[in-house]
């Protein structure tokens, strides 16, 4: 059975964490990308900064690691691809959709974050290897 059948509209980001925010800035600047969101998430074990960069509508999220998990991604010798996030029409019918068709779902409900000019709400599901894949709707 096809699930989100016209829901999807299309790859919205790729999720990468890493070491340095403002160096891999400047990595991804060098390539012609553009700094279009500067932002942060404050979480438990600190304070997330977190850049979106844009190249011709190819969108990355970079998100600065915290010192814990810093040799967990150094380790990593072909680097690390956190997300994969489609941008959907409506983010509530998708999850009610996927959590219905038994999906295994990352979060409870989904989630609001103060990115973009009216925030975005977004919620994960794992594929069978593990992989994260998020559906994220910007309001």
């Amino acid at each position: 059975m096809t699930f989100l059948v016209g829901n999807i509209k299309g790859l919205q980001h790729l999720g990468i964490p890493v070491t340095n925010l403002e160096t891999s800035v400047g990595f991804y600047s060098r390539l012609g990308f553009s700094r279009i969101l500067a932002t942060h998430v404050d979480e438990d074990h600190g304070r997330v900064l977190v850049a979106f960069m844009e190249q011709r509508g190819v969108i990355i999220e970079l998100y600065q690691v915290t010192d814990q998990e810093r040799e967990e991604v150094r380790s990593r010798s072909d680097g690390h691809i956190d997300h994969i996030a489609f941008d959907v029409a409506d983010v509530d019918e998708a999850f009610l959709e996927l959590k219905s068709a038994g999906f295994d779902m990352v979060q409870e409900e989904p989630e609001f974050l103060d990115f973009w000019k009216r925030g975005c709400e977004y919620f994960a599901i794992r594929g069978p290897d593990g992989e994260k894949l998020e559906f994220n709707q910007i309001l």
